[in-house]
């Protein structure tokens, strides 16, 4: 019997978005045919906004999600640059998955 574990990633940074800092949380779907990742911010109203990334075929993290607030869209490149540098998505079990 093959049993696959998959490792539950998921990590939080603060970002500067364009008038404050916001706490940005996020987590690994596993089990997708396309690197995904979960994605959730409270606004100014504390209301969460969730919204999903997905790993284009350049290598470029990308909002999937229309209808985001503009300042969730301003900070797309920062939060590329955040799941690319992700100590725990350099570890060998991962690397298959984002192959």
């Amino acid at each position: 019997m093959d049993l696959r574990v998959t490792k539950n990633i998921q990590f939080t940074r603060l970002v500067k978005a364009p008038v404050q800092q916001r706490e940005f949380n996020f987590r690994r779907i596993p089990n997708t045919t396309v690197a995904t990742f979960h994605v959730d911010v409270s606004d100014d109203k504390m209301n969460r906004i969730i919204f999903r990334m997905e790993k284009e075929a350049t290598g470029y993290w990308k909002i999937v999600d229309q209808r985001l607030p503009l300042w969730v869209n301003e900070v797309e490149s920062k939060l590329h640059e955040i799941i690319e540098t992700e100590p725990q998505l350099k570890s060998s079990d991962t690397e298959e998955y984002f192959a």
